[in-house]
Formats: structure tokens, C-alpha cells, sequence
């Protein structure tokens, strides 16, 4: 599906994106795990990059983005991003050291295609961010808006498919901070007050699946747990926790 501003999938960006890089900001943590894999690669291509969140900013980077919305946002010290979606690349085979692509697999239109391009234009690691639908209902959201739990898992795809395509590849468990500034759902695993802010729930695009009525329900049924205490009875002890292992993954592709 495409939208008015480009956006591409099942999402449109052209709504949701609006605001997005305010609640959606790299964490140093994440961005670490990312260099790492990226390794000494000195051209990186960005699939889906959206507002630039995890690019590189001692590094050549290429960035590719259909919404017009999100291509806005990318602050100005970045590079222009291309408009052009993952399924048709516009550029010369081995054309980059490396390419990543950070919370948008589950966009693409066509999976397989979109990670084979990412191969024939890179000529090493391909790193990919996503979150693996198995494990996402470790986080205590399922409790209060499971629709939003089970958008994600049947969005999400496996991450053993994502590296059987691509060849070559490991999946490794990211743990998420408890002051985590990226703003995807598992991020608010310790502070649960802030998924009653509706700019937050709007960066995390499940929420968007969502009848006005259920996201309402599901909002009023958290703030009447956290004002009478049930919440903290249940997972107070989060709020402290260092680290949370959910279903964040990073796959890294060797060719």
C-alpha cells in the first residue's frame, strides 16, 4: 500500500510520522550494539530511515526513505534522504560498505526482495533492527491493549527468517535501558505513565491499528491501575530494573 506522502506498507507515516523524531530518539546503548556491527565500514547505505535515528555521524552515509513526512524530520546536520523504497534500491551493485535498516522491516512491502537488494548493493555486513514477535508479549502491555501486542506479532517477522534471506547471519538479544530515549513500546517498560501520553502511543505504529474506542479502553483501564496502585503491585519492581530483555534483535549478515 502507498500513501499520499510516500509512505509505503501498512502504515501511514503521512499521520503518524508528525512528531515522531521528539519521542523517537536514538539510544546511545542501541547505537552502540549498531557501530559495533558495522565494523570499519566507511559508506553505509539506511534503509527506511525514516528521521536518521541510529545513523552513523562519523561515517558516508546513504539514506533511503518514501515518506515525505519522515524525510522532514531528519534533522539538518544528515544527508538528504532519497525517495525511494527498500523492494527497488537505486544504486550499483557493491555500492556500500555496509547498510542497516532500523524498526522497518515489518513496512516492506516485500521482505525478501527488500533484504535481497540490501545484499546485492552492500559488500559487507547487513545489519537489521527489529524485534522478534515470539517475545513481545513479555512486556506488560499485553495486559492492557493485547490488540497492540498482537499487531506487532503479526507485523514482525521472524528474525530466523530475516537471516536465513540474507545468509550468513547471527541474531543477537538486545537489552533495552530503563531511561531508554527511543520511544518504541518496550522502551516504557519501567515508566508506564508515559504510554498514557498520546504523542508516544502515536510514535509506536501498532497503536494506529487500533478502533478510538479500544485505544481508549485500553489507556483508561492503565490509568485507573497506576492511580490505584495495581500496577506497581504487579511490576513496581521494573521501575528500577537496569535492563529489560524483550523482543528487541539485531541481525548482522556477513556476505
Amino acid at each position: 500500500m502507498s500513501y499520499d506522502d510516500g509512505s509505503v506498507g501498512d502504515a501511514n507515516y503521512g499521520q503518524i510520522g508528525l512528531g515522531y523524531s521528539n519521542y523517537r530518539r536514538p539510544e546511545p546503548l542501541i547505537a552502540q550494539y549498531i557501530e559495533t556491527a558495522l565494523g570499519d565500514a566507511r559508506t553505509v547505505l539506511n534503509v527506511g530511515a525514516g528521521a536518521g535515528s541510529y545513523e552513523p555521524r562519523d561515517r558516508e552515509v546513504t539514506a533511503v526513505e518514501p515518506s515525505a513526512t519522515m524525510r522532514a524530520q531528519r534533522p539538518s546536520e544528515l544527508s538528504r534522504a532519497i525517495d525511494a523504497s527498500s523492494e527497488s534500491l537505486p544504486f550499483p551493485d557493491d555500492s556500500f560498505d555496509a547498510s542497516m535498516a532500523t524498526f522497518t522491516v515489518h513496512q516492506w512491502q516485500d521482505l525478501e526482495q527488500g533484504l535481497s537488494e540490501m545484499r546485492r548493493v552492500t559488500r559487507g555486513p547487513v545489519i537489521i533492527l527489529s524485534c522478534d514477535p515470539a517475545l513481545l508479549d513479555r512486556f506488560w502491555l499485553v495486559d492492557y491493549a493485547p490488540e497492540v501486542i498482537a499487531t506487532e506479532a503479526s507485523r514482525y517477522p521472524d528474525p530466523q527468517r530475516i537471516a536465513d534471506i540474507l545468509g550468513k547471519a547471527k541474531v543477537q538479544t538486545v537489552p533495552i535501558p530503563l531511561q531508554c530515549s527511543d520511544g518504541f513500546g518496550e522502551a516504557y517498560y519501567g515508566r508506564p505513565e508515559m504510554l498514557l501520553d498520546p504523542g508516544a502511543r502515536q510514535a509506536n505504529s501498532a497503536w494506529s491499528f487500533l478502533g478510538s474506542q479500544e485505544a481508549a479502553e485500553s489507556v483508561a483501564s492503565l490509568e485507573a491501575d497506576l492511580l490505584n496502585g495495581s500496577w506497581d503491585e504487579r511490576h513496581g519492581e521494573l521501575r528500577t530494573q537496569p535492563f529489560f530483555e524483550g523482543s528487541l534483535v539485531l541481525i548482522t549478515s556477513t556476505p
